[in-house]
Formats: structure tokens, sequence, C-alpha cells
């Protein structure tokens, strides 16, 4: 038989992951240090599982049977086997229920499982996003009744009892504008309400409960007389039936996960408050949606760049390994040092939110995480995709064969940059967030990051780019169009500024302990440049955009 190329195999995403190692161990009491290392070894075992069966085994997508063989609707979705085990790794390990501890620590602990189980999970994480957002709306609002009769299920650590929530925003004529909401809510000759519309995109219609935007019957239009509402989807064994799944979404990624366009027809509903401003509801959901954008999008990175390294170890060409390659080398480096800015950035907006969420924060900090979280979002998104790309690159032709398991991966990551808001819905809400004090604040914090930092050329860069970033600010003071135009370019310098000045921290923590690698990771990012500032011509944007 002739050559037979070794296939890449991923090192053990806890035990070989010296930053995630790196980060826990200098953020965490080491008693809750102790306390979280066994959920991370079994989450690191099963993803090394799961990556092994990706390779054994032919991937399916979920199969939508909306009726029995004797004509009654049933809907029922048969899905994979990563989402038959996901209420059972998510309750053992704490994959949820973890974010919600009394700590400040509490919201890293979570993250970091989900950054361990998010790829093994085939994106059971989507809808663990959205059981978290629901959570914290619950809290918010104040409804206790609606509080003690949903909370033990969202945060359960039994999988019998244990519910996952969707949050069913999205509707044909709205997207991201969701003042455009056509769901009716009615009340009926009992006072129950009950909800009338169509979702046109509801990625958790498996669970048992969701969160649902719509306008009371007889409320003005617009976004400020919507009302949030939750919903039970289950009625014992079956779904039910004022709750239709027209059919399920054919993707471009995220095949496993069953995202469904369904019609509501009376389904039973509860207001989580006043019956208006549901879209200043939604808000409390943010941050943690985002978050969990954010790290997942990191999760895919660390994979694609791992599973790079170890094949470019395996593989010879032109008389030497990949890794021994200049040009290959260089271009492996160039990735981990972007991924290591993600990396910084998205632990840092976790250990913030925590922070923030138990009052031991600053007092910038909730201005701070304001600003961050979208940031993080937005950034990461985009370079999950551009990293994602770069790494098939690395495999050559075998990285553009389905069934290495290697395209889903830029598949999958091309999602990032669309859930919870695009990137220029992103901007814009970043643009939002600088009206307040937001970019003192974050001055604040990266001058306080800096201020151990051993490495001047970093420090002059980073200074020069938030004074960049600060003076467009002011020359565009009030020019709206302008501000708007730009705000993607001046989102991404302040991430890349942001990221910058903490990788400039852990290299002041760790160089004075004879640790280099750090310094390293700070050199390339810096070197790959800050500032992403445009100043857009709307003239040539016209002539770019008219006719032909």
């Amino acid at each position: 038989m002739g050559f037979l190329q070794d296939p890449p195999q991923l090192a053990h995403p806890y035990r070989d992951d010296r930053l995630l190692l790196s980060m826990l161990d200098r953020a965490l009491p080491p008693a809750r240090r102790g306390a979280l290392d066994a959920d991370l070894h079994a989450l690191g075992d099963y993803a090394q599982m799961a990556w092994q069966r990706v390779g054994a085994t032919s991937r399916r997508k979920p199969v939508l049977t909306q009726w029995d063989a004797w004509g009654q609707r049933i809907d029922r979705i048969e899905l994979t086997p990563a989402w038959q085990e996901g209420p059972h790794l998510t309750t053992r390990h704490a994959v949820l229920a973890a974010g919600h501890e009394a700590s400040e620590h509490a919201r890293l602990e979570q993250f970091a499982r989900v950054y361990l189980y998010h790829l093994a999970s085939e994106f059971y994480t989507c809808p663990l996003a959205m059981t978290d957002g629901a959570a914290t709306a619950l809290k918010a609002s104040g409804n206790q009744a609606l509080m003690e009769r949903a909370l033990p299920h969202l945060l359960s650590r039994d999988p019998a009892n244990f519910w996952l929530s969707g949050q069913w925003m999205t509707e044909n004529a709205g997207g991201s504008d969701v003042g455009r909401t056509e769901t009716l809510a009615r009340q009926d000759a009992s006072g129950q309400w009950r909800l009338y519309g169509r979702k046109w995109f509801s990625s958790a219609v498996v669970g048992e409960a969701a969160l649902a935007l719509a306008r009371p019957e007889g409320a003005a239009s617009g976004p400020g007389a919507l009302a949030l509402f939750y919903v039970e989807t289950m009625d014992g064994a079956r779904r039910k039936p004022e709750l239709v799944i027209d059919r399920l979404k054919d993707k471009l990624g995220t095949h496993e996960l069953p995202t469904a366009e369904i019609h509501l027809e009376g389904l039973p509903a509860w207001p989580l408050g006043e019956l208006g401003n549901g879209v200043r509801q939604v808000a409390p959901m943010l941050n943690i949606t985002r978050t969990w954008n954010a790290v997942c999008a990191t999760a895919s990175m660390a994979r694609a760049i791992a599973l790079a390294r170890d094949y470019a170890l395996r593989r010879h060409a032109f008389g030497k390994r990949l890794i021994d390659q200049p040009l290959h080398a260089q271009t492996l480096a160039d990735m981990q040092a972007e991924f290591e800015g993600a990396f910084a950035l998205t632990f840092e907006v976790a250990h913030l939110l925590g922070r923030v969420e138990h009052g031991t924060a600053a007092p910038h900090e909730a201005a701070l995480l304001r600003l961050l979280t979208p940031l993080a979002k937005l950034w990461t998104g985009k370079l999950a995709v551009r990293l994602c790309s770069e790494a098939l690159e690395c495999f050559g032709g075998a990285g553009y064969i389905e069934d290495t398991g290697l395209p889903q991966l830029l598949r999958d990551a091309q999602v990032y940059a669309i859930w919870e808001g695009t990137t220029n819905v992103l901007s814009l809400d970043s643009l939002r967030a600088l009206a307040g004090d937001q970019f003192g604040a974050l001055q604040l914090a990266i001058d306080g990051w800096l201020a151990d930092s051993i490495d001047a050329q970093a420090r002059h860069h980073i200074h020069a780019a938030m004074a960049a970033a600060s003076s467009y600010l002011a020359t565009h003071a009030g020019q709206r169009d302008a501000l708007e135009a730009g705000a993607r370019g001046l989102a991404l310098t302040l991430a890349r500024c942001t990221a910058a000045a903490l990788l400039a921290r852990h290299d002041s923590w760790l160089a004075p302990r004879g640790a280099a690698h750090a310094g390293a990771a700070l050199r390339r990012f810096v070197g790959h440049g800050l500032s992403r500032l445009s100043h857009a011509d709307p003239t040539d944007t016209a002539l770019l955009l008219g006719p032909h």
C-alpha cells in the first residue's frame, strides 16, 4: 500500500491549553480553582471523544416528522447523539448552573466550561445561551411567580428536571428591527394571554420554554409597545398543539442544531412584567448571550489552530515537516497571536460580567462591560471566520473534504458574526454605548492594565491608537451619518486596543517568572496593527453603490 497521511489529533483541550490553565490559576482563589478542575478534565475528555466520533461516524442533521402514521400532528424532532447527551453533560458538569452561583467568579468558571464543551456539544450551547439569558431576564423581571416556576428547571443540575428555553424574537418583517414584530398577544375569556403569529428563526424549538416578544392587542406600533412573554411548549411528553413547527431551516452550518420556523396559534403566555417596554426587558439577556457567542467563537479558533498545529508536526512536504517551513510557521504564529488577543478580551468580559452581577466591580466597570460586550462579540465573530478559513488552508486539499470534519469548522464559524446581532448592528450598539462615559471607562481600564507593562513600544502603539479613536469621535461629534458610517472601523480599533492592553498585562505578570511566550504574542499582535479607523466619504459611497 502507498503512503497514508496521519490525520491531525486533538490535544486535550483542557490539560494542554496553557492559556486557559494560566488564566484560571491567576484569576481564581485556590479553593475554587481546585473545585473546578474535575469538571474541566471531564469536559476535555468528552471533547476528545467527540472529535474522534466525528471521524468515525456519518454526521446527520435533525429530522422533523410532522405527522404520525394515523394523520395526527406530532412535530417530533430526532436529534443527534451529542444533542441527546446534552442535558446530562450540562447538568452533570454545571455548564449552565455554575454561572448563577453566588460568587463573583461564577461567570468565569461557567465560561471555562462552555469553552471546553462548545464544539463537542454540536452547538447545544446555542439553546444553553438562550436558557441562560432567559434565567437572567426572569431574575431581572421581579416576577416572583414565574421565577419560582421556571428557574428551578432552567438552572437544574438534574437532567430529568432540566428545561431549555428559547428566545422567539426574529420575524419575517423584523430581524434586528424588532419594532416590526407582528406577533399578537390577546387575552381569552378567562384572562389568559395567548400568542398568535409566526416566528421565523427559533433555534431552541426542542426546549420546554421560551421568551417571546409580542404586541398586546390594541397597543401602539413601534418597539416601545412590545411586551415580553414567557411560554411553555410541552404538555407532558407532547408538544402543545398551539405551537406548530412549519419546517426546519437548511443552513450553511450548525447542521446538528434544529432551527425552526414556527406558528403560534393561541399558545398560552405570561407577561414578565408590564405590558410594554419588552425590548428593554430583553436587554439583561444581551450581555449574557453575546458573551456566550464570544466564548464559542474563541473556542472555534482554539480548535482550528490546535488541529492545524498538530498537522504541521505530522505532515512532510519538500523534505521537511510543515512546522519547519518558515512561511508555514509564520502563518501559524500569526494565527496564534490573533487568537490569544481574542482569548484575553473574551475572558476579561466573562470575569467582568461576574463581578458586575455580584456587586464587586469597580465603579467604572459597569460602563466598561456595556462597551466591551458588543466589542468582544463583533470582533471575535469576524476573527473566527478568518482564522478557521486560514486553518483549512493549512491542510491543503484535505481541508476541503467533508469527512475530515475540517470544513465544518468554517461553515459553523460563519454563524458567530450573525447570531445576537451582525457586525454592523453590534458596531452601532457600541457607538450608542460610547455616547455615555464608556470611552473614559475604557481608557481608565487600559491605563490600569498597562501600568506595569514592560513593553514600551506596545504601550506607545496602544496609546496612539486610542488617541486616534478619541480624536475620531471628537472630529465627528454631532455628525450622526459620519459616525455610523465609520462605526465598524471604530469598534474594531477599540476591540484590538483592549486586547493588546490585556496581552500587555499578561506579559507583565509572566515575564518576571521567566515566561517569554506572552511577550511574543503581544509583539506579534501589535505588529498586525491596532487601528482600523476609516474616514468614509459619502460621495464615494454613493458613486460606488449607484447605477453601473
